[in-house]
């Protein structure tokens, strides 16, 4: 039979009607009250049993965790909570489920956290927490294309495959078709790539950027989304080995135009979620307040979740250079006080996680981007500015988590571009095609990552990086 999902039953007027739904059952109370969930929403929708109408069998199996079909009137409610209620005719168990084992895993009364529910992965998506998160992170990978498209720009896929490191850092999962033990070697005795499916050495992408530039130089503004791959052996609340990135790139724009669209493209897509996922926001705006309680005021943030996200698509971004912000984090006082596990003395230093969350927390109190970074601690494509010592590289630095987009004006001169490959050690020979762009008309081009995750993170306000990825990687751990 046709069923209607719970989110529209929910949103509809009484009505002398039959409406279908099915759902998982929550809780059922008193032989008489199951509540029912289907995913579609975060609220349960009530029905309501006369016990004497069906057969204790029947009434027997529904339990929580129960995958179950109902059929009724709906009408107005008469308990507080919901607005209607379905008065139900007919009930069937579609599937069962032992309430022992769902209490153990997934719907225990005393919640279980959330290390313990990355164990169960596969079933975690069922808790109120899990399921809000996911729909927000569906709803925000919707308004990231919705904006590209509405923009004028190109969605392209970049090869998950490649035979470079755009980064440089040489941090990456090896792809071969060669057996583990005993793979053939050359006359020198190291593994004979030739032989190898591709015929050469091969990884998982680490980013799709210098493939989108290709495509930005044809068609002007274009995008990727999609799995990268960091073989990093960072086991921190931040950090993925296997994540989304959403990567931008335009011909024609600077670093100014380029630091724009970031900021714009952020503002747009936490109003999407604003606007479209109230009832999920609340839920997690409810959670980290309870968590809350049991910390000191200090660790309190300032702002509850909805009002956080309202202040990022209401103010500017500060944009600060990072010499003015070395300059500050040099005189600020946990510097002073060695509180910084990473004390920053002098010009030059690699902003570590403390330092962002410093500038954006305590001393801005607004999101910051950070630009015209030291050329030494930023990858080769960076367009080297006029001192010969700084690159028109920016970050956008977030509340609680720090970095949330890298990128740059990217290096147009060939002659340049060629010099700062040769010092850093890049292979021209594989990049050739790379270094191509700069001979068929060059321009002026910028573009960005953005970590999906770190945007779902903090838009859903969880702590954890692996909370918001269905299926997480990390070192150690290849569950599911």
């Amino acid at each position: 039979m046709k069923h209607t999902d719970i989110i529209t039953v929910l949103q509809s007027e009484p009505s002398l009607h039959e409406v279908t739904i099915k759902g998982w059952v929550r809780s059922f109370r008193s032989n008489r009250f199951i509540a029912v969930n289907d995913g579609s929403t975060i609220n349960n929708i009530q029905c309501v049993v006369d016990f004497e109408n069906f057969e204790e069998e029947t009434l027997k199996n529904i339990t929580t965790g129960a995958a179950i079909e109902v059929t009724g009137l709906l009408v107005e409610s008469q308990g507080a909570g919901q607005t209607v209620e379905i008065q139900v005719t007919k009930v069937a168990v579609l599937g069962t489920a032992d309430p022992e084992e769902v209490k153990l895993t997934i719907l225990s009364p005393k919640r279980h956290s959330l290390e313990k529910l990355r164990e169960q992965a596969h079933l975690r998506v069922r808790t109120n927490t899990f399921g809000a998160v996911m729909r927000l992170r569906s709803k925000l990978s919707f308004a990231v294309h919705q904006y590209f498209q509405e923009n004028g720009f190109y969605y392209m896929n970049t090869p998950i495959i490649t035979g470079s490191d755009a980064e440089g850092a040489g941090e990456m999962f090896r792809v071969t078709a060669l057996p583990a033990t005993n793979p053939p070697l050359d006359d020198d005795g190291n593994v004979n790539y030739k032989e190898d499916f591709f015929e050469k050495e091969t990884n998982l992408t680490v980013s799709g950027q210098l493939e989108a530039e290709t495509y930005a130089m044809g068609l002007g503004k274009v995008y990727t989304f999609g799995p990268t791959f960091r073989a990093e052996n960072s086991n921190t609340s931040r950090h993925l080995a296997e994540f989304w990135m959403i990567e931008p790139e335009v011909a024609f724009c600077d670093l100014d135009g380029n630091m724009d669209l970031a900021e714009d493209f952020i503002k747009y897509v936490v109003k999407y979620a604003l606007d479209n996922c109230q009832d999920d926001l609340a839920f997690l705006e409810q959670r980290l307040l309870d968590e809350e309680k049991s910390k000191p005021q200090a660790e309190r943030s300032d702002m509850a979740l909805r009002e956080k996200l309202n202040f990022i698509g209401e103010n500017n971004f500060k944009r600060v250079s990072y010499t003015e912000a070395i300059e500050i984090l040099r005189n600020c006082k946990p510097n002073k006080k060695k509180k910084f596990k990473y004390i920053i003395n002098e010009w030059g230093a690699d902003l570590q996680s403390e330092h962002e969350r410093f500038l954006v927390e305590k001393h801005f109190k607004c999101p910051v981007i950070l630009f015209d970074y030291p050329a030494d601690i930023k990858s080769f494509y960076m367009r080297l500015n006029d001192d010969g010592k700084t690159v028109r590289a920016m970050d956008v630095l977030f509340p609680g988590i720090g970095e949330i987009v890298g990128g740059s004006q990217r290096e147009e001169r060939y002659d340049v571009l060629l010099e700062k490959m040769e010092k850093m050690g890049i292979p021209k020979d594989e990049l050739y095609w790379y270094l191509d762009l700069r001979k068929f008309g060059t321009c002026v081009h910028s573009g960005f990552g953005l970590g999906f995750e770190r945007l779902v993170q903090f838009v859903t306000g969880m702590g954890n990086i692996r909370d918001v990825i269905p299926y997480p990687r990390t070192p150690g751990n290849a569950e599911f």
